[in-house]
C-alpha cells in the first residue's frame, strides 16, 4: 500500500492518539510498532492502528492531518468509532 495516508494511532481504547501522514502506511505502521521512531508515538507506545483514510496526494494527506489534529477529542473519537467501532489494530488489514 504505498499511497498517500492520513493515520490515527493508540496505546488502547480511549488512549492517548497520535495523528500522522505519511506517503507508506505499511512502513510507517510497523516502524510505530517496532518503536523505530523517537518521539512522541515511542513515549507513549502507540503501537495499535484504529483509523486511516487514503488520499491522492501527500499534499492533501498532510492538509487532512493538520486539520484533524485541530479537532477536539471527542471529534477524533467519534470518526475512529464510526469506521472502527471495537477499536480494532487495523494494521493486518493492511499488510
Amino acid at each position: 500500500m504505498k499511497n498517500p495516508a492520513v493515520y490515527i494511532i493508540t496505546n488502547k481504547r480511549n488512549g492517548t492518539l497520535y495523528i500522522g501522514a505519511t506517503n507508506d502506511l505499511v512502513r510507517r505502521i510497523f516502524e510505530h510498532k517496532n518503536e523505530l521512531i523517537e518521539g512522541f508515538s515511542k513515549q507513549y507506545h502507540l503501537h495499535q492502528l484504529v483509523y486511516y483514510e487514503q488520499h491522492s496526494t501527500m499534499e492533501s494527506a498532510f492538509s487532512r492531518e493538520k486539520q484533524m489534529k485541530e479537532w477536539k477529542r471527542a471529534w477524533k473519537i467519534r470518526m475512529i468509532e464510526e469506521k472502527n467501532p471495537y477499536w480494532n489494530d487495523l494494521y493486518g488489514s493492511i499488510i
